[in-house]
């Protein structure tokens, strides 16, 4: 691997490192906002990283090969700002001067797809660490299915600095735990230990010795007692990058580094240090340069890594076109996943006849595993729960500690972890992640799921028991809020599926889905398979029944409730009063269509009717001011299933009922 020169003048050095410090201190005080402490205390930890170790093409940052850098500490986004810029990234120095501002590309915590360079979305503390070792075992996996003897053509680190934040946070244990026993030995985190939060110092509520929990999880962990001295943070870093196990260095930093009054205080972490504190502290530390710029030696020494990159990554692709020769047909299988090119699968999806009957969980299985067999990115699992969420890829293997070419995962009680490891996987590239658990249980992943679709990439999520009619597990385990709540994060695309054959279609949709996630929300009762016509659910909403006569009430249902729909109308229609029934799987599909279709499915002067057995906040979206909605805006109960969905208003009798009032009213 190319780094810089090595050992670079002892000044030249101190000077390089300085320069993220000033720099942190230029684009803070600039902009009078921001985190000024956590950069100024570890800019020695970023330069070694950034300068001996990190594997990276600062003209080419989605080189395949690279290693991944994630700076879970997101408050301290200058320090990845400045090591970005200095090392050659397409960072000038006029975006650094736009710190926090409006449209610039230096947001107050980076922003993956926005800045080039940024690896990931961190700010939420815990996050980044867990998500790098998603980014680990894609490493890991894609390894072990790729590699042959003679051509290591994936071969990387991921590395982190991370905070007492992050390894506060319950995600990162989660996450850690997983890692640790997975001996994810590519994964090196470098653990910001400046004793210090928001409130103060650690000790109020943080005693716990961290190494040891790390240890207990499986790390290989170490300590580095001065976060300025370089070489031994160089010597720990060494040993972590030949130990099996992922690596833990807690190096002993002081926030604020260099501040004659702020230093080592909870002062330094998220307020500037003011104009006369910001030139006691470049007069302590000797930076006699202008604001905003950088010493052309300094700038010559960062900026070595754009030719040792460049060279680095011209050998890997003399190594890849080797490998092409020795392996023509996997050579080509890697480049399409590389690439993010999905095959086409519309061929391979099942048809359920109508008369049969199955639960929405076990159609979505056979849909998984008739794919899964020609889609092999797909990589994934449950939270313990994958006999009841039917996630399993059949005959294939699990990934476990040192066998990693399996797809299936099994992740343990961690929803949170789950779903940050999920967007590792994603951003990693190479494989599309699905991971499921109960409806009700997305609380447990939703800061990961939301961030998710904040950066817009794909993460396929299963949530099965999907409302009341779960039955006797209770109000514990019965969604309510949950299928609004998560139609109301921006950029997520939610399917809940009629049936077996929406759910083929639903599975389609998902796959082929860019530019962020997907939720298919999936019953665990059984419910009759039904005649749907192709290319419906890509719509987001269609007429599933026409009315027999003149059209005077529209039905209009998600999930299990749709085959409800149909029963009320045939017993509406014996009324006289001629109903449509609207399948609408997924309300961000059906406000994609053009005005002329909604109106046709959904036509203006004519009342509407919807069930749902969930939360009717939002439905009057689509009902209007004279329409009407059966659903749940209380906590469910438990006994069986079909016993709670009838005396919740979700039987036959209940909808013709409010239809009937629902016509008086209008």
């Amino acid at each position: 691997m190319d780094t810089l020169t090595y050992p670079p003048d002892t000044a030249l050095q101190t000077r390089a490192i300085n320069a993220i410090r000033a720099l942190t201190i230029d684009a803070t005080e600039a902009t009078g906002d921001g985190h000024p402490g956590m950069p100024m205390g570890a800019a020695a930890m970023g330069y070694t990283l950034w300068t001996r170790f990190l594997q990276h093409n600062p003209h080419n940052p989605s080189w395949f090969n690279r290693d991944r850098f994630v700076q879970s500490a997101g408050h301290g986004s200058m320090l990845l700002y400045s090591l970005l810029h200095l090392t050659g990234y397409d960072l000038p120095m006029a975006e650094l001067k736009r710190y926090r501002q409006w449209g610039s590309q230096t947001p107050g915590h980076p922003e993956y797809g926005h800045t080039p360079g940024v690896e990931t979305t961190t700010g939420p503390l815990g996050q980044g660490v867990s998500t790098a070792v998603g980014m680990a075992l894609a490493e890991a996996h894609l390894a072990a299915r790729f590699n042959r003897p003679g051509f290591d053509i994936i071969d990387h680190y991921t590395y982190v600095i991370a905070s007492d934040g992050d390894l506060m946070e319950g995600v990162s244990a989660e996450a850690s735990s997983l890692a640790g026993h997975l001996g994810l030995g590519k994964l090196i985190v470098l653990y910001d230990d400046n004793q210090i939060t928001i409130d103060g110092k650690t000790e109020i509520t943080f005693t716990e010795d961290v190494l040891k929990r790390y240890q207990a999880y499986g790390w290989h962990t170490e300590r580095v007692e001065d976060g300025n001295d370089v070489a031994a943070i160089m010597a720990a870093l060494e040993r972590a990058k030949v130990d099996p196990r992922p690596s833990l260095i807690a190096v002993r930093t002081v926030i604020g580094y260099g501040s004659p009054n702020k230093a080592g205080s909870s002062a330094a972490h998220g307020s500037v240090l003011g104009a006369e504190e910001a030139k006691r502290t470049k007069d302590h530390l000797g930076i006699d340069w202008p604001a905003f710029s950088v010493p052309e030696d300094v700038l010559a020494h960062y900026q070595e890594a754009v030719t040792a990159g460049a060279a680095a990554e011209q050998r890997w692709q003399e190594r890849l076109a080797a490998y092409q020769a020795a392996h023509p047909e996997l050579a080509a299988e890697l480049q399409r996943t590389m690439a993010g090119e999905v095959p086409e699968v519309h061929d391979l999806l099942p048809r359920f006849e109508v008369g049969g009957k199955d639960a929405t969980r076990n159609s979505s299985h056979q849909v998984l595993n008739a794919i899964a067999g020609r889609v092999k990115e797909l990589v994934g699992g449950s939270a313990d729960l994958a006999g009841s969420n039917k996630t399993t890829l059949k005959g294939v293997a699990f990934m476990q500690r040192g066998h990693y070419a399996g797809r299936n995962i099994h992740f343990g009680v961690r929803e949170h972890g789950m779903g940050a490891i999920a967007n590792g996987l994603a951003l990693h590239g190479g494989v599309i992640p699905y991971v499921a658990t109960f409806l009700i249980f997305s609380d447990y992943l939703r800061p990961s799921l939301r961030l998710a679709a904040l950066m817009g990439i794909k993460v396929i999520y299963l949530f099965t028991h999907d409302s009341i009619g779960l039955g006797g597990d209770g109000p514990t385990h019965q969604p309510i809020e949950h299928l609004m709540s998560l139609r109301a994060i921006p950029n997520l695309l939610l399917l809940r599926p009629a049936d077996a054959n929406e759910t083929t279609q639903a599975w389609e949709v998902a796959v082929k889905q860019q530019g962020g996630p997907v939720v298919l929300a999936l019953s665990r009762q059984d419910l009759p398979h039904l005649a749907i016509p192709q290319g419906a659910v890509v719509k987001g909403a269609y007429v599933l029944s026409e009315s027999s006569g003149p059209l005077r009430l529209v039905l209009v249902a998600t999930g299990s409730e749709v085959s409800l729909a149909l029963a009320a109308q045939a017993a509406l229609t014996q009324g006289g009063i001629g109903t449509r029934v609207v399948s609408m799987p997924s309300w961000e599909l059906f406000d994609r269509q053009e005005a002329a279709y909604r109106d046709a499915v959904l036509p203006q002067g004519v009342p509407r009717l919807a069930l749902e057995a969930g939360a009717t906040l939002g439905w009057y979206k689509y009902l209007g001011a004279t329409g009407s909605v059966i659903g749940v805006d209380r906590f469910g109960a438990s006994a069986p299933g079909e016993e709670v969905m009838a005396r919740y208003g979700f039987n036959v009798e209940s909808v013709v009922q409010a239809a009937k009032q629902l016509l008086i009213n209008c």
